[in-house]
């Protein structure tokens, strides 16, 4: 018996203990790889919806306050864009653009266009103009707008997404902010490990997910992965 114990149930004993010192270090380790692997595509739709909102903003002068809205204004808005004609770094241009707009009382930057037309290529002036965005931003190979709203490996849950408007030192400021919780992002992985993460964040006051922006205070849209 004594003899049993030592060659075979002891052995067997020490390899079950081994395997599961391995498996509690290795679990953690393949967790972590997979969560930085999903974040990756998390972050990078985060990072799309920023550049939208922005767009946005600069177009209607507030956030939108539904992805639908940005999709929206991806597939048919328009955004203003300034080009620059001529350097304003060019001394001899400067001077003959003040010539021409003191021959011209009142010329305005698409009076100045129409002379460019006309083959006086030395101004310098500004020509805004209006162009799609869908022919502007993300042009991305990858980059599909229809699951802009969609969670990475969530089985198609939605980003949430709020936009407000708030007094900052007595000026409207718009704010937004758009959040990936890991409880979706991380769906079918380890059950226990999530919750531990979650809890760190928590821990922490930090939100158990991805988000960008922030509709408690200004913070420059900035991602909390950033």
């Amino acid at each position: 018996m004594k003899k049993l114990l030592t060659v075979v149930i002891l052995p067997i004993i020490i390899l079950l203990l081994a395997w599961l010192i391995y498996s509690g270090i290795r679990k953690p380790i393949a967790f972590n790889k997979e969560k930085d692997f999903r974040s990756e595509f998390a972050i990078q739709k985060l990072k799309d919806i920023r550049t939208l909102q922005v767009a946005y903003k600069n177009k209607f002068g507030k956030f939108a306050t539904a992805v639908d809205s940005l999709i929206d204004f991806y597939k048919n808005g328009k955004m203003t864009i300034v080009k620059q004609m001529g350097s304003a770094n060019d001394s001899v241009m400067m001077a003959h653009t003040e010539a021409v707009k003191k021959a011209n009382k009142g010329i305005t930057d698409k009076g100045l266009y129409e002379l460019y037309l006309k083959g006086d290529h030395n101004l310098v002036f500004s020509l805004p103009s209006d162009i799609l965005v869908k022919d502007t931003l993300l042009k991305r190979e990858d980059f599909n707008i229809d699951s802009l709203g969609v969670i990475p490996f969530s089985g198609g849950k939605k980003i949430e997404m709020k936009s407000v408007v708030k007094q900052v030192s007595g000026v409207d400021v718009p704010l937004f902010e758009a959040s990936i919780p890991y409880n979706d992002l991380l769906r079918g992985m380890d059950h226990q490990l999530i919750v531990n993460l979650n809890a760190e964040r928590e821990n922490i006051s930090k939100f158990p997910g991805l988000k960008v922006g922030s509709v408690d205070s200004p913070n420059n849209n900035a991602g909390n992965w950033e």
